[in-house]
């Protein structure tokens, strides 16, 4: 046994090596950074001025509006796919997926200018309007990212559940409401998490749809660009807090709603 719990260790050294020197040591550069000024002294007045800059305040609102609005098109159109492809009883569903999914495979700043250009034809229309124009950017981007969960939740729904619900005299409405809906949450939780979070700072699809607004992305990488490191750090670390509180949350909702779904 002893034997055994050596080599685990020695199996794990390639993983502990690869988080310290990819993820813990990039974090400890971005937290120095973030809370020192120019002259490397510790500091709290990159943070005080972004909380009371109407401009950088209003470019987080308006980045959390269009992950917002950008997750709710992909879930809208991601449930009913996900739900026919996963229970319509197609012989070849995992090719009509893998459909789906195979735009992912070509590069994207080529996906981005095709749509750029299909854009382009609505100029003037309201297709063309910046807001709208990145949601559908975005939405055509992320939308298999929401798709995937939701079809794996689908598949494993017990299909007994929704035939003991009608014979208990359940309608289809009520199916989908008690049965379907909760044991699905958690695919829906996923694919949130998977569209909303890199929504937040997904600015290279703004940039090539033309959009001259700004989301907290693009704030970052202004600031980065000026070689202000201070202020680009400290933002990337108010998007860390903020993603980390909404993972909490969204895990917790998913953690009550393990045990939905059950006909009473």
């Amino acid at each position: 046994m002893r034997k055994l719990m050596f080599t685990r260790k020695q199996l794990a050294v390639p993983y502990v090596m690869f988080l310290l020197c990819f993820v813990v040591a990039p974090l400890i550069v971005v937290f120095y950074y973030a809370f020192t000024d120019a002259a490397g002294h510790f500091s709290l007045t990159n943070y005080i001025n972004f909380f009371t800059d109407r401009n950088t305040i209003g470019t987080l609102v308006y980045s959390f509006c269009l992950s917002i609005t950008a997750t709710a098109v992909c879930l809208i159109i991601a449930y009913p796919l996900a739900y026919i492809l996963a229970r319509g009883g197609f012989k070849k569903r995992s090719i009509l997926l893998m459909l789906f999914v195979m735009p992912m495979w070509i590069n994207f700043t080529l996906r981005i200018t095709a749509l750029k250009e299909i854009l382009d034809v609505f100029e003037g229309n309201l297709a063309f309007h910046p807001f709208l124009n990145t949601v559908i950017g975005m939405t055509y981007d992320f939308l298999p990212f929401m798709v995937l969960p939701l079809y794996t939740s689908f598949l494993k729904l017990d299909r007994d559940l929704n035939e003991a619900a009608a014979d208990l005299g359940a309608n289809k409405l009520n199916v989908f409401l008690k049965i379907t809906l909760p044991l699905s949450i958690p695919g829906i939780i996923s694919g949130v998490m998977m569209v909303f979070l890199p929504a937040m700072t997904n600015y290279v699809v703004l940039d090539m749809l033309h959009n001259s607004t700004y989301i907290m992305g693009s704030l970052i990488g202004s600031y980065f660009n000026a070689y202000d490191w201070n202020n680009g750090a400290m933002i990337s670390v108010v998007l860390l807090v903020i993603i980390f509180i909404i993972t909490l949350l969204t895990n917790h909702f998913g953690d009550d709603n393990q045990g939905g779904g059950r006909v009473v």
